[in-house]
């Protein structure tokens, strides 16, 4: 079948369709911030709809409604004596030594809070809930005005004694039937409160702006002929549209969850389980990690200050895409970002009305983009316009040195991303090979090895639109959660079965025919964080396994004296894939023709490069840096020192020219 993946970027959007044939076919045009769907409608119109079967979406509007404070009017139905949760947090700092600086406010306003009550322990009924109390709870959401848009409930012990939850859900659909209603063991049935009650109001601030969005696109794309829409989750799988409609938390990584799924297709094919995967486009770039070809999974993270505890893949986020803007500071030094031009109006050498200046700008400054080759959409890039934006920034430099200012300064913020991601979990990022992608990301690949004491670095074949590749392979996918506080010890493998049963059993009805494969959080007693790892039926086995993957993060897991191991949560991940995708045989974009040109390295050195193009090169052939690899999506850059083979799937590897770290 014909499946097509679209990833809505804040600066282009793209397409990747994978025909049946093996050809990609690839799209980009502009992403329209206002409308994000004005942006896919217009891919896939450029496309032609006719012949898609499936199309999968990896879509911002999670994220953007968190990160502008644009979700629904919420009230939170919580257990009386709780109403201040949300406020109290953890009571830890947002910045250790920032004593100015506060949390984000909860997405639901104080006066918006009802107690109910009664009270669940962890053993059962502590305070029952009466009928009257019911009725009470009702009327007061009932009399509310205006009136709400969604409704959250999330009481204590309600993963494990969901009872109450239950009859407060049912009174309020019942009394308010147009309101959507989000009850905590629907949406997190797992132990600890803060994070459990901040997920579930989150899936109530976003459930009518997701559920909106995704209804009139699936609408749009039937007219347009395509037979399925699947939307990207935080997982790295894909949900149909109904089901993301109901699950609008979990997309909040929607379009970052791609490119990762896309960064493991392109290790597979080259036979690298071991990545450190960094994609940087217009607005932002998002590092991860991937581990034995797994992509490393993570939960309890923050999407714009929110806690979100709902699977994910680990991502962190930082602002140094090509549309960071450079400026000077007060004490007079050169900063990158957090600020972006965006895609309106852009960089300046866009020539859409940026006249600041960007990352992008500094990179045609110093000749590593084409002015003579346009960009997706027909931007053609204006060399005048970037040279007078950086020189705008009116420090004692000329512009070429500024430039490279710009780069050393954007790159020194990306490199503590990807350090964040594997330094800080105890991971040396030495032993791994670092994956560059999205638009600008492989120009940068070798300076952040260089930071990083790595010595491979991996160029796809199509870095660009890896994201929208990653989405129009995602598998389908399901995870069912619940906690089991027990300790292994004594736990027996009869016992362990039964405790998976349901889960197994609940994953199985919602992805029929998909492998189910599971998953324990276990930690040392006294801990207060965990671990996860796979799980089968046999508790001497899952310690062993908690204890390697704690010594591996954590430094430490074996020693007699170490406590006894606690069995938290279960975890079952259903999974239903598509075949291995393809990475050659693209068309729809042009590509740059071989040659040389003069750029200026990172450290101000004025080079002759040759220039190559990206995905259309013969397996086996050798690249000698300084050279430019320019691809139709995408440009990259061998630094002096490095070289490179082409692979048969197209990418190239680059290593440095005298071998080791």
């Amino acid at each position: 079948m014909t499946r097509v993946g679209v990833d809505v970027g804040g600066t282009f959007t793209d397409l990747v369709a994978v025909r049946p044939d093996g050809t990609l076919e690839i799209r980009k045009v502009a992403s329209t911030p206002q409308d994000p769907s004005v942006g896919l409608f217009r891919a896939l119109d450029a496309l032609g709809a006719d012949g898609i079967d499936v199309l999968v979406h990896g879509t911002t509007v999670a994220t953007n409604a968190l990160l502008e404070r644009r979700g629904a009017r919420v009230v939170l139905v919580t257990t009386a004596g709780f109403e201040d949760l949300l406020w109290l947090r953890r009571q830890d700092r947002p910045a250790l030594y920032d004593l100015a600086r506060d949390h984000p406010p909860p997405l639901v306003v104080r006066h918006d809070v009802i107690g109910a009550r009664e009270r669940m322990g962890p053993d059962g009924v502590i305070v029952a809930l009466s009928e009257s109390e019911v009725t009470r709870v009702t009327e007061a959401v009932r009399a509310l005005a205006p009136p709400p848009e969604s409704i959250a409930i999330a009481l204590l012990f309600s993963f494990r004694h969901p009872a109450h939850e239950r009859r407060l859900a049912d009174a309020l659909r019942t009394a308010l039937p147009a309101v959507p209603v989000v009850a905590s063991h629907e949406i997190l049935p797992v132990f600890r409160e803060y994070e459990r009650t901040s997920t579930t109001t989150a899936e109530a601030y976003l459930r009518p702006r997701v559920a909106s969005y995704v209804e009139r696109t699936a609408l749009a794309i039937k007219a347009r002929g395509v037979r399925s829409l699947r939307i990207m989750t935080s997982s790295g799988g894909s949900l149909g549209a109904e089901q993301a409609a109901k699950r609008a938390a979990s997309l909040a990584l929607s379009g970052p969850a791609g490119g990762v799924v896309g960064a493991r297709v392109i290790g597979a094919a080259v036979d690298a389980r071991e990545l450190l995967t960094l994609d940087m486009g217009g607005t932002s770039a998002d590092a991860s990690l991937v581990s034995r070809g797994v992509a490393l999974t993570e939960g309890a993270e923050s999407v714009a200050g929110v806690p979100l505890a709902l699977p994910a893949i680990l991502i962190e986020t930082v602002s140094a895409g090509g549309g960071s803007i450079a400026s000077v500071d007060e004490g007079g030094a050169l900063r990158v970002g957090p600020r972006s031009a965006g895609a309106e109006p852009g960089p300046a050498c866009y020539g859409r009305g940026g006249t600041e200046p960007t990352v992008t700008d500094a990179c045609l400054v110093l000749g590593w983009l084409d002015p003579a080759y346009p960009l997706a959409d027909s931007v053609q890039l204006d060399r005048a316009a970037a040279e007078r934006a950086v020189a705008g920034l009116k420090l004692p430099r000329e512009v070429c040195e500024l430039s490279a200012g710009i780069v050393q300064v954007a790159t020194a913020v990306m490199a503590r991303a990807l350090k964040r991601v594997s330094v800080a979990r105890g991971i040396d990022p030495r032993g791994m090979a670092l994956l560059p992608f999205g638009g600008a990301g492989p120009l940068f690949g070798c300076a952040l090895a260089d930071a990083l004491g790595m010595s491979r670095v991996i160029v796809p074949p199509h870095p660009g639109v890896l994201s929208a590749l990653g989405l129009a392979v995602a598998p389908e996918r399901i995870d069912v959660l619940a906690s089991l506080h027990r300790s292994l010890t004594g736990l027996s493998a009869t016992e362990l079965a039964a405790a998976f049963a349901p889960l197994l059993a609940a994953a199985a009805s919602a992805l029929p025919d998909a492998t189910l494969t599971r998953f324990a959080d276990c930690r040392f007693a006294g801990q207060g964080y965990e671990v996860t790892v796979p799980a089968r039926d046999d508790p001497p086995a899952l310690a062993t396994a908690f204890r390697i993957a704690h010594r591996a993060r954590h430094g430490y897991g074996d020693a007699d004296d170490v406590p006894a191991i606690e069995l938290v949560n279960l975890r079952v991940v259903a999974e239903r894939g598509v075949a291995a995708a393809p990475l050659g045989g693209r068309r729809g974009l042009g590509i740059p023709s071989a040659g040389r040109r003069m750029i200026v390295t990172r450290d101000g050195k004025r080079v002759r490069a040759d220039v190559w193009p990206l995905g259309e090169l013969p397996a086996g052939k050798q690249l000698n840096g300084p050279a430019i690899l320019a691809g139709p999506d995408a440009t990259g850059l061998i630094e002096p020192g490095w070289r490179g083979v082409v692979h048969d799937s197209g990418a190239v590897i680059l290593e440095r020219s005298g071998g080791g770290a």
